[in-house]
């Protein structure tokens, strides 16, 4: 589906088996009866990928943010939030971490966990949509108004919840959390556009499918490292300039235990670990 500039929402195909749109994407469509074809696909500002060795997906392009959704319960998947945050850092796009379900009583031992991330630098805001929908809104508005912004996160963080809030034409489905996986239903099964009601004109929420992995095999290791705040900070203070940071002698992340925390270089070994060994295609 294409969204027109006056609202108007049509139906539209690619041309050619191999072109690739994605949510967000800026096109020319040939004049026609519908379904469209889509001429042009316009240059994009950004893109937010994942990729692992078999193949890549695409979220959504042409982003101001992405909201980063993370939830107490079922709990904090810190190594999604960290691949997240380095494919978000590639492709320099904002995050601001979302912090859900904080009525429940893991919202403590939550909060205590995403203190890690405030040290970063990254914005955290916490929010109990479905109880208290008017403080997430008030909280949510001045981040979203006049902004495209990327709902991403992990099944059951209670994604679909947040769109239903902000844009209540959505009615996106949500479920109960799968007892036996411990982890959401998905409930979206592709990125999907809404203009958001009541906010500044420009105002865009997309919603992506819930996921349970989050390949980096498109970045480089520069890449990577940057996307690393800690290890951005003191780079160049290793005693050789092409450290690695695993095993290399005089690391600063081996001799000074408050440049990293040891979960935090544990997360960028296991990264680093998946790039360089991952075959060639």
């Amino acid at each position: 589906l294409a969204q027109l500039d006056d609202g108007a929402v049509l139906a539209c195909v690619p041309r050619g088996k191999r072109a690739e749109v994605v949510c967000g994407d800026r096109v020319t469509l040939a004049p026609g009866n519908a379904p469209l074809a889509i001429e042009q696909v316009h240059a994009r500002r950004n893109a937010l990928w994942r990729e692992d060795m078999w193949r890549s997906k695409m979220f959504a392009a042409n982003l101001d943010r992405v909201l980063l959704v993370t939830a107490t319960y079922p709990g904090i998947q810190h190594g999604l939030i960290g691949r997240a945050l380095v494919a978000a850092d590639a492709a320099d796009i904002p995050v601001t971490l979302l912090l859900n379900k904080c009525d429940l009583p893991q919202a403590e031992a939550a909060r205590a966990d995403m203190a890690a991330y405030r040290n970063l630098g990254y914005s955290v805001i916490e929010l109990s949509v479905r109880t208290a929908p008017e403080a997430a809104l008030q909280a949510l508005t001045p981040l979203l108004s006049g902004q495209t912004s990327l709902l991403l996160g992990a099944s059951g963080v209670g994604k679909s919840s947040l769109t239903n809030l902000l844009a209540p034409q959505a009615q996106a489905p949500t479920r109960e959390i799968s007892t036996a996986l411990s982890a959401g239903k998905h409930t979206t099964t592709a990125t999907r556009l809404y203009d958001l009601p009541g906010f500044a004109p420009g105002s865009v929420l997309m919603d992506s499918p819930g996921f349970q992995s989050f390949g980096l095999h498109h970045l480089s290791v520069s890449q990577l490292q940057h996307g690393f705040p800690e290890i951005r900070a003191r780079n160049g203070q290793c005693r050789f300039q092409n450290c690695t940071h695993r095993d290399e002698p005089g690391c600063v992340f081996t001799t000074d235990p408050q440049a990293i925390t040891p979960a935090r270089l544990a997360l960028y070994r296991t990264l680093y670990t998946e790039l360089t060994s991952a075959p060639v295609r």
